[in-house]
């Protein structure tokens, strides 16, 4: 009979660890749910992706506010950057400055 409570206070154990690591870990599914393609705000070769034809992808746009490169943002924000030209970003490509 020791040995199986020895067994169970073991596995009683190793699951709290568990979730105590788990808990303390840093969630990366909220960092998508809280962040915006936001489009003509991010510097030369500073995108994070889709930078138009003959790109490969994150930073690849060949020029400072390339409209129809992206950068993530916090969710919300995207309207408010403004570039420049006094223009601001799109959650749509835009024409560059």
């Amino acid at each position: 009979m020791k040995a199986k409570t020895s067994t169970t206070a073991l596995f009683v154990a190793g699951a709290m660890a568990t979730a105590l690591t788990l808990a303390a870990a840093p969630s990366f599914a909220d960092d998508g749910e809280n962040m915006e393609k936001c489009y003509g705000v991010s510097l030369a070769g500073k995108n994070d992706c889709a930078a138009g034809a003959g790109t490969s992808c994150a930073g690849t746009s060949t020029k400072d506010y390339q409209g129809n490169a992206w950068s993530l943002v916090e969710a919300g924000t995207c309207a408010s950057i403004e570039r420049p030209d006094g223009s601001h970003g799109s959650l749509e490509e835009t024409s560059d400055i």
